[in-house]
């Protein structure tokens, strides 16, 4: 048995899909386990630029399958709008499945968040507007349509009709906006389950059996801890769990299956949407990380907010998620930069010093970081392909993130090519 479950480390656009898709060329399977459509990861391939959102990363490279298992939340046009993109490149696409037990994203879903987030005095979470995390609550509020009520024409309109029945009244009596018609979307998502049922599959077991079976699977999340609806920075957050944990109950397999636990971090930090940032550069030098590092959100294109390396948030993410192989990426994006600050405490509003990330999201907007300084270095590193060909300054950056989190850096990513990598170690 060979597991391996890629996470991120931070809030997001670490460069997860750049890590998946290198690994993904020796693993018989690739498995998204949370998320949605909200999720942009960007992989290139020679001068090829994919840009995925809910397709796993590894369909470019996997030789075996690629899953969308139970905990991702599918919107299906979307799906066969990514199947039509990568086809069109000529690439396969007839090994990505989809799970029976996965929920549907409806048109009504992505409504209600457009409008949550637009409505005046609102909680202005700034979502994606894919409807993410309206189909979460009607899973939980028992009230969802899954993958597998595509395919049964009387579940799929009983589900709809007692659904639309509730949003409709919302649409029309609080946001003063029109409903929608039954008949209109039960044909579309009827004739949606015949187009994909090929595709909708128990995988839950094939995965539980290839475990058994001592395959190479790798698990895959979007987003990343400091979004994770418990251990985030609530409610700024994404609705699912984008942990090592959440790998469990996304893609049901047991926690015992789980072996090697990979963290992907940024060399900087970077947010996307609103949210505390303790570590955040409103100034010249947060502008130069965002040009040079192309730090744009991959599924919206806004800009991201970005700052200096928070390691107090780094310690919490790499805790909860037991990482034991760290990623760390983008290091190429502070060559040129003379003196680099990293976060290792936080300054509290009552003068006290602490080394742990808080529960409280409001306190944390007055938070005070405190920063260590490390000498920079000027050297183009894009080029490097071991450690030993970084300049010293670099590698004491590493080993400085190192010392502090106790975890060994396994990987450096230095650019966006899949060999653009210093590999200190084989997982493999």
């Amino acid at each position: 048995m060979a597991t391996y479950v890629v996470v991120g480390l931070q809030y997001g656009d670490e460069g997860k899909g750049k890590i998946t898709d290198v690994l993904s060329a020796k693993s018989d399977y690739v498995v998204r386990f949370q998320g949605g459509d909200n999720a942009g990861h960007t992989v290139y391939a020679g001068e090829e630029k994919f840009v995925l959102h809910l397709l796993p990363s590894g369909v470019l490279q996997c030789p075996g399958k690629c899953i969308i298992a139970n905990g991702v939340v599918v919107n299906p046009k979307a799906f066969m709008h990514e199947i039509s993109q990568i086809e069109e490149k000529g690439m396969r696409t007839d090994h990505v499945f989809i799970s029976r037990r996965a929920h549907v994203i409806m048109p009504y879903h992505i409504l209600l968040d457009t409008y949550r987030e637009e409505e005046e005095g609102g909680t202005q979470i700034g979502t994606t507007k894919k409807g993410i995390g309206p189909c979460y609550e009607d899973k939980i509020a028992r009230v969802g349509i899954r993958m597998v009520d595509l395919l049964n024409p009387e579940v799929l309109a009983e589900k709809i009709r007692k659904n639309l029945k509730i949003k409709n009244s919302l649409f029309e009596k609080y946001f003063e906006k029109p409903g929608i018609e039954f008949e209109e979307i039960y044909k579309e998502f009827l004739e949606i389950g015949q187009k994909l049922k090929h595709r909708i599959v128990d995988t839950e077991v094939e995965l539980n059996q290839a475990i058994h079976d001592g395959k190479n699977i790798l698990f895959e999340g979007a987003q990343a801890l400091m979004l994770d609806i418990d251990f985030g920075t609530y409610p700024y957050v994404t609705s699912s769990s984008p942990s090592t944990g959440g790998v469990c109950t996304g893609a049901g397999v047991p926690p015992t299956s789980l072996q090697n636990l990979i963290g992907v971090a940024k060399v900087y930090t970077t947010r996307v949407g609103n949210g505390p940032f303790p570590t955040e550069l409103n100034d010249e030098l947060g502008e130069k990380m965002r040009k040079v590092g192309q730090e744009f959100g991959a599924t919206t294109g806004r800009p991201r907010r970005t700052g200096w390396l928070d390691l107090v948030s780094l310690k919490h993410a790499t805790m909860i998620n037991g990482i034991n192989n760290l990623v760390i990426t983008k290091l190429d994006v502070l060559s040129g930069i003379s003196s680099l600050k990293i976060a290792t405490k936080y300054k509290t509003e009552d003068g006290k010093i602490i080394d742990y990330f808080t529960s409280s999201t409001t306190k944390l907007y007055n938070y005070e970081p405190i920063y260590e300084e490390l000498e920079g270095w000027d050297e183009d590193i894009s080029h490097a392909r071991t450690y030993d060909e970084l300049p010293n300054n670099a590698k004491k950056y590493i080993e400085f993130i190192e010392d502090y989190l106790g975890i060994n850096v396994y990987l450096v990513s230095v650019g966006p090519e899949r060999s653009q990598n210093i590999i200190r170690k084989e997982l493999f």
